[in-house]
């Protein structure tokens, strides 16, 4: 890790990269004991088992301060000219982090507030805008770079999707048939892009294994592998009737905003290593 920021003088602040990946790592760590330790649910008056309000409270704030934190690091490597990965891509995730904190604060809204199943509700909106953007922005570092893979490479990305496109069909078929047209493209529409998703991911990881640059965008991958965990499981969840967010693998709502906020931060941090490094040597 880079101490680039304390070397400097007007960076002396708690905003290192150091910092930065170690506040991330322990908000990853508290909020899996969080769901490890009070997702069990408890009898309420009627005796019916349910889950504490302030844990499902909880939930949603590890959740949005995870998204906002990731929004807020990417927007900072689109201002920065001295990105390397080029700064469209880190804007477009940007709005796709903001979007999810903001559909997310819809969605708590919508089950803690009103008391309402809150599929689909006005959050589903941002949510969407989510995948399109964040989407968006792994295909921009996918071309930026103009990646070739292997043949074997490429054979593990179509491996991916077939099996991610086939858990996604089986998980979709115990859904329960729906009237609601929204509902049932809403449905489609998450299948659709976390299975794209999951193939992009792949990609990067296997074309930026190595190098310096490379761990920030392993980090992006590993995030989006795990925002199609948190899907998966929430589709499978959501067939059972009673339904009540908060399952211990929702953890990995959080754990992929953690994810993208350290791929940012390590983005920034060689970026800058690289322009200091390449300002040396012109001195030279």
């Amino acid at each position: 890790m880079s101490n680039v920021y304390d070397k400097s003088s007007p960076s002396k602040s708690l905003f290192t990269t150091q910092n930065i990946i170690l506040a991330s790592i322990g908000w990853g760590v508290v909020a899996l004991l969080y769901f490890l330790l009070f997702s069990a649910k408890i009898p309420d008056v009627k005796g019916i088992e349910r889950r504490a309000e302030w844990y499902v409270i909880g939930t949603n704030i590890f959740e949005a301060v995870a998204y906002l934190g990731a929004g807020i690091l990417c927007l900072r490597n689109w201002r920065s000219p001295q990105i390397v990965s080029g700064r469209k891509l880190w804007l477009s995730i940007a709005v796709g982090m903001l979007s999810y904190f903001l559909g997310g604060i819809f969605f708590g809204y919508t089950e803690i507030v009103l008391k309402q199943d809150p599929f689909p509700s006005f959050g589903d909106i941002f949510f969407v805008v989510t995948y399109l953007f964040v989407g968006t922005g792994m295909i921009l570092a996918v071309t930026s770079r103009k990646i070739s893979l292997e043949a074997w490479q490429w054979g593990i990305v179509g491996a991916i999707g077939v099996v991610g496109s086939v858990l996604a069909w089986w998980i979709s078929l115990q859904q329960k048939a729906t009237d609601d047209v929204i509902a049932t493209f809403l449905n489609w529409f998450y299948v659709v892009s976390d299975v794209l998703l999951l193939m992009i991911a792949t990609t990067l990881l296997l074309a930026f294994w190595g190098g310096r640059v490379a761990l920030s965008w392993r980090m992006i991958a590993a995030a989006a592998f795990s925002l199609y965990i948190a899907d998966m499981w929430q589709k499978y969840a959501t067939s059972y009737p009673n339904y009540e967010s908060g399952e211990l693998p929702e953890v990995f709502y959080v754990l992929s905003g953690v994810l993208f906020a350290m791929g940012a931060a390590l983005e920034y941090d060689a970026s800058l290593n690289r322009a200091r490094r390449n300002s040396g040597r012109k001195r030279t």
